[in-house]
């Protein structure tokens, strides 16, 4: 018998779930240990990288996505340990977590479940490490956001206990799902998860009857562990309110009064509604925001411009006004075009580029000049289109550098994006980093390292010793730390980041012998993954955007000539099938002809594919997967077009 099942649930993370896999070896210790992993249909590798790297692990293969909770009860059921940790595959552990859980469960017969001190990707602390029972009026205080507002209020901070010190032992009604440390016994008396439940309310659910069955649920802050969070749901997003929702409705009818569900339920969609219109108004001013200022520039810039140009027209000869509705109808038309000529152009893409807006700005001229040629009453604002191009012009570069300078204070034409990265580790594998960094395109800017190493060394990228770290911090004021987890366990790396006071900083970790750097920098955000094999172009939004405008293109050319082309098609029945879901986005007419690569990124499935062209070529899988790569890291819209030509009889 185990004193430990540690069991993890994988979707299509398998970079963090290797980072997390070699925390849990490390925290071991002497202590007797079976791991689990439930992986859920995963396609970016996660199975093959466990198989190889991890052989002792207890591998469980889905074949199709599970959800949290019937994945985690098959293992369960297998579970030899006298206690059981579910634990998310986005988590890094102390080497003294599982010592230190076991302690205290040992000593405290009465405590049934045990949750931790967690930090983000920032080192801040997560105050879903302690909750509430989700009452009616807790979850409305929660989806309202009253709760964030008033984090510390006995009344409103009760879904994450906010009024409680994060950095003391208590009784707490819930566990967070990311780690759930309980007893076997305990789960054999009230049964396994909920599988009900999908995704979110289950470990609400199973703390809840945990507390029935007359057990404590306990926040032990004596060990931390790092959750990057995000990897599922962005907790920001309507879509997780929905979800959220959902749970709360399920828990709510199964363990309340039918007249108090009903409540739960009233209030519930009360918040879901102003959640709703609160996230809409947020999300539409932060995305839009910049394309409303310029058009505001552009508009009035534009109107202004017609007025001077006709109230001065007479000095060329001629009193010709131009029509009432030329301001209220046309010239917003003009902008209308300008400001999407732009966007197509890569106008808003960062780094702006100055070549991007007037190539923008001087498509939307020739298509606004074309198109009066063809209306009389039109036919001479010659004069205002040339003009306002240039306003539009001088007006898009002007917004771009007020921007930048209420960001960064700085008159800069080009977002500033560089990263002032310092690196802590060995002198070898500071320097293994280094030459990761180096490989790729990124504008990053390598201030050195701090070495975990007790000798002074003379190399010029030496910064000083970790010891000094908080100072070395303060005088060159990186933006970005890269810990070795090599040389560094993770109790210092989240002491660290929780103990160095700017919140400018992000945190990464390179897991030993490994080419990948992963982290995240907030609650809110999902965790990043920078890989180094290779640069694909195909992920830039320029040619994400070029390629969709190919797409939209060639359907409509297709429905429009679908008389003709029709009669060449190979499988005639699923032509018109075919252009309307490219059309409408569901499908591209370019895809990848393999799907379960984890060098490839996740594009729409295609009509055609790379090896297509070659038509009846018997071509093995993996040079099929040679061909994906090369199309998405050599990507030009020219390569579209060509397999479109080339491949014109298999639209059907």
């Amino acid at each position: 018998m185990s004193k430990i099942s540690v069991i993890i649930v994988n979707y299509n993370v398998c970079y963090f779930l290797e980072q997390t896999l070699k925390s849990v070896y490390q925290a071991i210790g002497n202590l007797s240990i079976e791991i689990f992993v439930v992986d859920n249909a995963s396609v970016d590798g996660s199975v093959e990288m466990v198989k190889k790297k991890f052989p002792d692990v207890i591998l469980i293969e889905s074949v199709q996505n599970l959800g949290f909770s019937k994945a985690n009860n098959l293992a369960i059921r297998q579970a030899k340990g006298e206690y059981i940790l579910l634990l998310n595959p986005d988590t890094v552990v102390q080497k003294d977590t599982f010592s230190v859980c076991c302690s205290y469960m040992d000593a405290n017969l009465e405590a049934g479940g045990l949750g931790v001190y967690m930090v983000d990707g920032k080192g801040d602390f997560l105050p879903e490490s302690k909750r509430g029972l989700p009452t009616p009026w807790v979850a409305f205080y929660k989806i309202s956001g009253l709760s964030s507002l008033f984090p510390k209020s006995k009344k409103y901070g009760k879904y994450h206990l906010g009024f409680l010190d994060k950095n003391k032992t208590h009784q707490i009604d819930v566990l967070s799902g990311a780690f759930m440390f309980m007893r076997k016994s305990v789960l054999d008396n009230i049964g396994l998860l909920d599988e009900d439940y999908f995704m979110y309310g289950e470990d609400i659910d199973l703390s809840y009857r945990i507390t029935k069955a007359g057990f404590k649920n306990i926040y032990l802050p004596d060990t931390k562990i790092i959750h990057y969070k995000g990897e599922s749901t962005k907790k920001s997003s309507l879509n997780y309110v929905y979800i959220f929702y959902g749970a709360m409705a399920i828990f709510a009818k199964k363990h309340f009064s039918s007249s108090y569900a009903r409540s739960f339920s009233i209030l519930i969609h009360i918040a879901i509604w102003a959640k709703a219109i609160l996230s809409f108004l947020q999300n539409t001013i932060k995305k839009y925001a910049h394309v409303f200022l310029d058009t505001v520039l552009v508009l009035f810039g534009t109107i202004f411009i017609k007025n001077y140009w006709q109230d001065n027209f007479k000095y060329v000869g001629s009193d010709i006004h131009y029509p009432s509705d030329f301001s209220t109808v046309v010239i917003p038309i003009y902008t209308l075009v300008w400001i999407f000529c732009v966007y197509i152009s890569g106008g808003y893409y960062k780094p702006y580029k100055s070549h991007r807006i007037i190539r923008g700005v001087v498509l939307g001229a020739v298509i606004i000049s074309s198109v009066t040629n063809f209306v009389d009453a039109y036919r001479y604002s010659k004069a205002i289109i040339i003009l306002a191009s240039f306003w539009t012009i001088i007006a898009l570069l002007f917004s771009r550098l007020f921007i930048n300078f209420i960001k960064y204070k700085k008159i800069n034409f080009e977002e500033i994006i560089t990263k002032k990265i310092i690196i802590i580790g060995s002198f070898s594998e500071s320097n293994r980093v280094i030459d990761l960094l180096n490989q790729t395109k990124n504008q990053l800017t390598i201030l050195g390292f701090i070495s975990t190493e007790t000798y002074e060394t003379s190399h010029e990228n030496y910064l000083g010793n970790y010891k000094n770290t908080a100072e070395i911090l303060k005088i060159y004021k990186p933006n970005e730390v890269i810990f070795c987890s090599k040389n560094m366990p993770a109790h210092d790396i989240i002491s660290m980041m929780a103990n160095v006071d700017n919140s400018a900083i992000e945190y990464k970790i390179v897991p030993d012998d490994s080419n990948f750097i992963i982290g995240s920098h907030s609650k809110e955000s999902q965790g990043e993954l920078y890989t180094f094999d290779i640069e694909l172009k195909l992920i830039n939004p320029i040619n994400q955007r070029s390629k969709r405008l190919i797409d939209i293109l060639f359907s409509l050319f297709g429905l429009i000539f679908a008389p003709f082309l029709i009669l060449i098609q190979q499988n005639k029945k699923n032509y018109f099938k075919n252009m309307f879901s490219v059309l409408l986005g569901n499908y591209s007419f370019i895809g990848f002809s393999t799907h379960n690569s984890a060098k490839l990124p996740k594009i729409k499935n295609g009509v055609l594919n790379p090896a297509s062209e070659f038509g009846v070529l018997n071509i093995d899988e993996k040079t099929r997967e040679k061909l994906d790569i090369l199309y998405a890291k050599n990507y030009k819209p020219a390569d579209d077009i060509n397999i479109i030509l080339n491949g014109i009889r298999k639209l059907g």
